[in-house]
């Protein structure tokens, strides 16, 4: 009895913990509109969230009514949208230059990598134009020299010195020049093990479910002891009966017997 107490205890606690835990995770947003993002795992709004509502790199915060994600390697970001189904995450550059944000951002550090397919592209720091064959990118220019995105490999021209070259999703366009085209992010979720991120959701429920199976486990366990229990006791009681019943028998004939018993004395 003290064990069955012990586990309707022990899945009682469990359960309010959960109901605790999520209760304080509610999807939160910024603004007090209802045209704001609904934030919720993995991302976490720090202001209103606790730090268990998501993933380590998926913080957001909120400027002016505009939900931001910081990245440690360009600064703030616009989030535009985020679709939880597709795992989609489309940013808006506040400095209206996505190939600045293509130049810098580095990706590699965070949960996150570009949601359309890559290719590599070099960025090249010109002293002179290299006429209307290649496209400058105007936000990353000035008048004394001249940026442009070119595929890898390319020849350096004499009048040019290369930047760097980035693996991105489009080189530049003045027909995509706004300022969040080619921004679209996906996401994978942290794993402990194989990363340096820390999924505190992901352990909480993992501990959740590993405590719901032993007291479930330990219920099983003890549903099964207590019916192989009343099996045995039912069998030992059967056989007392029947014990019982045979030395009342036994018990019933030697009564009858008795007289005759007597009597055959009594001739002899």
């Amino acid at each position: 009895m003290n064990t069955s107490i012990f586990f309707i205890l022990l899945l009682s606690i469990v359960l309010s913990s959960t109901e605790a835990f999520e209760a304080s995770c509610q999807p939160a947003k910024c603004g007090h509109g209802h045209g704001g993002l609904d934030i919720r795992f993995p991302f976490r709004l720090k202001t209103h969230q606790p730090q268990h509502c998501g993933d380590q790199g998926f913080d957001l915060f909120c400027r002016n009514d505009s939900t931001m994600i910081h990245f440690p390697s360009y600064g703030d970001l616009v989030v535009k949208s985020i679709s939880y189904n597709t795992r989609r995450l489309n940013l808006l550059d506040p400095e209206t230059c996505v190939h600045e944000v293509f130049l810098n951002l580095n990706l590699s550090l965070t949960p996150f990598h570009y949601y359309y397919a890559v290719k590599n592209y070099t960025y090249f720091n010109c002293s002179a134009s290299l006429g209307p064959t290649v496209t400058k990118v105007p936000c990353l220019s000035g008048s004394q020299h001249h940026v442009y995105t070119v595929e890898y490999p390319f020849p350096v021209p004499d009048t040019c010195r290369p930047i760097k070259t980035v693996a991105i999703p489009f080189a530049y366009s003045s027909y995509l020049s706004d300022s969040s085209f080619g921004l679209g992010l996906t996401w994978e979720l942290p794993e402990r093990e194989d990363s340096g991120f820390q999924s505190k959701t992901g352990w909480f429920q993992l501990a959740q479910k590993k405590v719901l199976t032993i007291v479930i486990g330990g219920m099983v366990v003890l549903a099964a002891t207590a019916m192989v229990m009343i099996s045995m006791k039912k069998i030992l009681y059967t056989n007392l009966l029947d014990s019982h019943g045979k030395q009342k028998e036994n018990q019933f004939v030697e009564d009858l017997l008795a007289p005759h018993k007597s009597l055959k004395h009594q001739s002899c």
